[in-house]
């Protein structure tokens, strides 16, 4: 009879990252959310499709109606659509803060007016839902 060794579940590092700093939770993805690895006789808009939760065609006619792009891969499309699901979900979760300060579950404006005011990284927003 061989005896079976079971793995640790808990990773060997810390929750430092291989820099020694401290890692953001909110920038933690997990490898099925990361940018997807081209698999052998996979196509890449499949793949694409799959992970993006935004309707890609409809990004790529919002990137096009750029006059200074020409022509705009699926890879960047992805890229872009990831890139917008992530920054609606952190300032989502950080209205949600505000919400649940006022007792509510529903977001509401003054609550994205809340986190933005707050929250330095949003600073660019400053004046935008005005």
């Amino acid at each position: 009879m061989a005896a079976v060794v079971a793995a640790p579940a808990v990773p060997a590092e810390s929750e430092l990252d291989r820099s020694g700093t401290e890692e953001d939770p909110r920038e933690a993805v997990s490898e099925e959310e990361g940018c997807p690895q081209q698999q052998a006789g996979a196509p890449s808009s499949a793949s694409h499709n799959r992970l993006a939760k935004l309707p890609l065609a409809r990004i790529k006619a919002l990137m096009k109606a750029d006059p200074d792009v020409t022509l705009a891969s699926q890879d960047s499309v992805f890229a872009i659509a990831k890139a917008t699901e992530l920054f609606v979900e952190t300032i989502a979760k950080d209205a949600l803060v505000y919400a649940q300060q006022g007792k509510r579950k529903t977001l509401q404006r003054k609550d994205l007016d809340n986190a933005i005011d707050a929250i330095d990284e949003f600073a660019f927003l400053e004046g935008t839902l005005d």
